[in-house]
C-alpha cells in the first residue's frame, strides 16, 4: 500500500532521451522565434528608414513575415524528413540483420554494455533480456541511437517552426506599426533588444551555458542587423527621393 501511495506521490521521471528531446524542440522553437525577431525586425527598420509610411511599412513587414515563415517550415519539414528517411533505413537494415544473424547482433549488444563497464556475464545477461522483450528497440537504441516509436515528424517539425518564426515576427511588426512615426524606429530597436534578451538567455538556460553572454550575444548581431538594415534603407531612400 505504501509503496502504491509513494508512486502515486512520485511518478516516474520522464526518460532522459524523451526530455532530451523535449529540449532540443523547445530550444529550436526559441531559436526560430528570435530569427523572426532579427528578420522581419531589419526588414521594418530598413523599409521605415528610408521615409515609408505606415502602409508600405506594414507590407513589407507581412510580406517578410509570411516568406519566413514558409522558408522555415519548408526548410524544417525538407530537413526532418531526409532525417526520419535515414533512421527508417537504419532501423530496417538492423531488423534484417535481427533476423538473418541474431546471434551476431546479441554479440554485438553485448560488447556495447562490456565496454560501458558491465561484466560479461551480467552484459550477456542484460543483451538476452532487452532482446527477448524487443529485439529491434534494444539494439536501435543502443547502436543507432535510435528510439523506433519516436521518430520525428516533419509536419509537426514544419508547423512549429512556422509558428515560432510567426510569434517571433509580431513584436517588431507591431512595434513598427503603434507608435507615431518619430518614435518608430527607437521603440523598435528598444522593444527589438530586450525580445532579444530574452530569447538569448532562454536558450542558453535550456543548453546549460552562461545566459549572459548568450543574451549579450544575440543582442549584440541582433543590433547589428538593424543598424546595418537601417543604413541601407537610408541610403536607398535618399538616392530614389
Amino acid at each position: 500500500m505504501a509503496t502504491g501511495d509513494s508512486a502515486a506521490k512520485h511518478p516516474a521521471e520522464p526518460h532522459l532521451g524523451s526530455l532530451g528531446g523535449r529540449l532540443n524542440w523547445l530550444r529550436a522553437g526559441v531559436l526560430g522565434a528570435d530569427d523572426g525577431v532579427v528578420s522581419v525586425a531589419g526588414i521594418v527598420v530598413g523599409v521605415a528608414a528610408a521615409g515609408a509610411a505606415r502602409g508600405p511599412i506594414f507590407t513589407a513587414g507581412i510580406a517578410g513575415l509570411a516568406a519566413g515563415a514558409l522558408s522555415m517550415a519548408v526548410g524544417e519539414y525538407v530537413s526532418v524528413s531526409t532525417q526520419r528517411d535515414s533512421e527508417r533505413a537504419a532501423l530496417a537494415k538492423e531488423k534484417s540483420e535481427l533476423a538473418t544473424e541474431p546471434r551476431r547482433e546479441l554479440n554485438e549488444l553485448t560488447k556495447i554494455y562490456e565496454e560501458k563497464g558491465v561484466s560479461p556475464q551480467t552484459a550477456m545477461q542484460v543483451a538476452k533480456e532487452l532482446t527477448g522483450h524487443d529485439a529491434l528497440a534494444a539494439h536501435a537504441e543502443v547502436e543507432l541511437g535510435i528510439d523506433p516509436q519516436g521518430l520525428t515528424n516533419p509536419w509537426q517539425a514544419a508547423l512549429s517552426s512556422a509558428i515560432a518564426f510567426t510569434t517571433g515576427a509580431l513584436l517588431p511588426l507591431l512595434a513598427i506599426l503603434l507608435p507615431p512615426p518619430s518614435a518608430r524606429i527607437p521603440v523598435t530597436v528598444a522593444a527589438v533588444i530586450v525580445a532579444l534578451s530574452i530569447t538569448g538567455w532562454v536558450s542558453a538556460r535550456l543548453g546549460g551555458a552562461d545566459p549572459r553572454r548568450a543574451a549579450l550575444r544575440v543582442m549584440v548581431g541582433g543590433a547589428l542587423a538593424m543598424a546595418i538594415t537601417f543604413a541601407i534603407g537610408r541610403l536607398v531612400g535618399t538616392a530614389v527621393t
